[in-house]
């Protein structure tokens, strides 16, 4: 199968970099280099730059109507293109073939929601109290050339919630997409250009991401950021852009709670947050990692998230019947590996998996960790990794305290039959989003991020476009 080497995106034109640097591209099932991408210079981000504040004043002058016809044809090339995309992201990635798929056709229905979004974006007349005669209107505007970062585990997706909004509300973009993760982006992009998108109004570019950031950041043609990533990077960027007073938005990490019941149905429990556990082998920011269970039931689920975790094929994502592919790079082995020998140094209990599998690939087998005490490093720090920590409470006050405990707060997950406990839960429990009875659903309708050290601001939602708008107050007195 083959996998294309990524080129830069600027003005409408695919380009090598000026001073012709590249990366090499890694396949994480087989450890192969597939590919290459280029590296832009400073001179390159000085013509995506250019390109793009170009390409903001012919896009903020269209009409809402005439913008959202263009993202919605993108969306259905996205649709069309679905299956080679797929493929080449599982490449790249490593992800099962089908849940490539899926973020793909998952990409195209984002785009649709904010391309009909888009003409929703009303301002609106105030009566003025002093004078029946002064009009005063309250008006939305795009903000301008967006700055946008974005991760390998969802190259697809992550990239769609930014563009999406933006081009929405009238912004042009330039994205640094993931130098590991490269291709499937760029296919993301040239279904844009093929919807007729205009020159400018969306760049790509890959290269050196501390470089990239320091650069474009503070560039006054730089009018609003927004970053998916750590949160350690997330806050050094949130501060470079605070010195410009550039407008943020950060959807940082998390380490998300799962607080199961005494009268919780176990069944529905292990079937919902196990297979969000391992989804892309737990690369996943609102992955389930801390889990709380009631000491009544908690036996019964150690036991069956065991032979959830044991029973898995894990394997080459692009093979048939893989359920679980390869971590996306070696830095996921070293430190699946660290956080688990350190939990059971402490005292946890290894209940499944726990070791690398195989010579060849970043492959690690499903892990269950049961007792896990509370100063063991994954109780604390984000294990973006297939590990599932586990360990008992008694009350449920017990468990909402230690769910609020860390600095994290994107998501979190409980099951109950109680009416009683969810709205505890749902009054208590502190992040941008929960799901109770049920896995992760996010969809484009609903906000998507996070509190605390989480971030600020949404990707999802009609919430999201209000980043990317200027508010401004007009008064006109008709004399």
């Amino acid at each position: 199968m083959t996998y294309p080497n990524t080129q830069l995106f600027i003005n409408g034109q695919w380009q090598d970099g000026s001073e012709g640097k590249t990366l090499p591209v890694v396949n994480p099932a087989t450890g192969l280099e597939i590919g290459t991408v280029a590296h832009a210079s400073r001179i390159d981000l000085d013509a995506a730059l250019v390109a793009a504040e170009k390409g903001f004043d012919t896009w903020r002058n269209m009409s809402a109507q005439e913008r959202g016809k263009i993202m919605r044809k993108a969306a259905a090339l996205l649709r069309e293109r679905a299956t080679p995309i797929a493929a080449v992201l599982t490449q790249e990635q490593g992800k099962p073939l089908g849940e490539a798929k899926a973020e793909v056709m998952a990409g195209a229905d984002i785009l649709d929601w904010f391309a009909e979004e888009g003409s929703r974006t009303y301002g609106r007349i105030v009566a003025s109290r002093a004078n029946p005669a002064i009009r005063q209107m309250v008006l939305k505007d795009p903000v301008g050339p967006v700055a946008a970062f974005t991760p390998w585990n969802f190259p697809i997706n992550q990239v769609i919630r930014k563009v999406g909004a933006a081009l929405a509300a009238g912004c042009s973009m330039l994205v640094k997409g993931p130098e590991e993760t490269p291709a499937s982006p760029a296919a993301l992009i040239q279904a844009f250009a093929d919807a007729g998108l205009p020159e400018g109004v969306l760049g790509l570019v890959y290269g050196t991401p501390a470089e990239i950031s320091a650069y474009l950041i503070p560039h006054p043609i730089i009018r609003k950021i927004t970053f998916t990533g750590s949160t350690a990077v997330g806050k050094q960027l949130a501060a470079l852009a605070g010195q410009h007073m550039k407008r943020v938005t950060m959807e940082l990490g998390g380490h998300a709670p799962v607080i199961i019941c005494e009268d919780a149905d176990i069944e529905l429990a292990v079937k919902s947050v196990g297979g969000m556990k391992f989804r892309n082998a737990g690369q996943v920011c609102i992955s389930p990692t801390r889990f709380l269970v009631h000491h009544s039931v908690h036996d019964d689920f150690v036991k069956a998230m065991g032979q959830l975790a044991n029973g898995l094929k894990v394997g080459d994502g692009l093979a048939q019947g893989t359920q679980m592919g390869p971590l996306a790079n070696a830095r996921r082995i070293t430190a699946m590996a660290e956080l688990i020998d350190d939990a059971v140094h402490r005292g946890a209990q290894l209940v499944a998996g726990g070791h690398r599998q195989g010579e060849t690939g970043n492959f690690w087998a499903p892990t269950v960790l049961a007792d896990v005490p509370l100063n063991a490093r994954i109780f604390n720090d984000e294990p973006f990794g297939p590990v599932a920590a586990i360990r008992k409470f008694d009350q449920l006050d017990e468990a909402i305290a230690e769910a609020n405990r860390l600095s994290y707060g994107l998501a979190g997950y409980a099951f109950t039959c109680s009416l009683k406990n969810a709205d505890l839960l749902t009054r208590k429990v502190e992040v941008g989003m929960l799901w109770i009875n049920m896995p992760a659903m996010p969809s484009a309708e609903m906000p998507f991020g996070g509190i605390k050290e989480s971030g600020y601001g949404t990707e999802g939602g009609p919430e999201a476009l209000d980043a990317y708008l200027n508010t401004r107050s007009v008064a006109i007195l008709n004399a």
